[in-house]
């Protein structure tokens, strides 16, 4: 059993994603059927949808084409992580209408497109604290350089379950190790924070990696966080940028074989289904 909690759908026709055309090895459709054919062959049973950072003005139309991606029978998708503002005055109307929605499962607002102002104004911190209590979550998406003010924005809403995308987007290419690894190990100290080993492939030299490659990583993400703490994610179709969806899948077992089976169970599909009630 394995559960996907982080999946990309773009499809231009339905939505406008404004940075994809700075992105052309991404300015295409990924749409949920080509999705889904590989994740079935891969053994993933379930998925959550992440937002994909569309044109404001079309947030809650994102959220509903997936929603109704997820009424077909036998579709994969079992809740959305959605786009939000918190920066923004309308964030409290908004958050009250998704809280009334059994199909979204948290939020996530991309933190390293933006300057840092952003998550540092007293109106954001006081709209994610707003998120505390109502049993949706709050995805982080920054660099490694930004760990400094993860921990002060967790800390300020000890309340709000976040969860950190990509293992905290290490540079792996660049084998850039050691400042994202002191970063990691001081969000970690924060219990309202579990980290997503989601589609680090990405980050790594496409031509070069292995799964060795990946393993200092992934161990370290494990050895802080726990294995009650971590989640697993595919980052489709990000990951395609190094290697795709089976070839992360592959890696990811690789450089867990040598844990016991009940935390392999945690990490790819326990502790997923607790956080997210799935």
């Amino acid at each position: 059993m394995l559960i996907d909690t982080h999946v990309h759908i773009i499809d231009r026709s339905a939505l406008s994603y404004p940075w994809l055309s700075g992105v052309p090895a991404l300015d295409r459709d990924f749409l949920y059927e080509t999705y889904a054919a590989e994740a079935r062959r891969c053994g993933i049973t379930t998925a959550l949808h992440m937002e994909v950072d569309v044109d404001p003005a079309v947030m809650q139309a994102e959220t509903d084409h997936i929603a109704s991606l997820a009424k077909r029978q036998g579709n994969l998708i079992a809740g959305a992580i959605v786009s939000c503002r918190p920066e923004e005055e309308g964030f409290a109307a908004y958050l009250e209408r998704q809280k009334a929605d059994p199909f979204v499962k948290g939020f996530r607002r991309v933190l390293h497109v933006v300057p840092d102002t952003v998550s540092e104004g007293v109106l954001f911190r006081d709209n994610i604290r707003r998120i505390g209590g109502s049993g949706l979550t709050f995805d982080l998406c920054t660099l490694p350089h930004q760990a400094g003010r993860v921990t002060a924005l967790v800390d300020l809403a000890p309340d709000v379950q976040f969860v950190l995308d990509h293992c905290g987007v290490p540079d792996i290419g660049s084998d850039a190790f050691e400042p994202w690894k002191a970063g990691i190990s001081e969000i970690a100290r924060r219990p309202n924070v579990i980290c997503k080993i989601s589609g680090v492939v990405a980050y790594a030299d496409a031509q070069t990696w292995t799964a060795q490659t990946l393993t200092p990583y992934i161990e370290h993400v494990i050895a802080s966080f726990g294995w009650d703490r971590v989640v697993w994610g595919s980052d489709w179709p990000v990951c395609t940028l190094g290697g795709g969806l089976s070839t992360w899948v592959a890696a990811t077992h690789a450089v867990i074989s040598g844990s016991s089976e009940a935390e392999r169970s945690k990490l790819l599909f326990a502790n997923a289904q607790r956080l997210w009630s799935l």
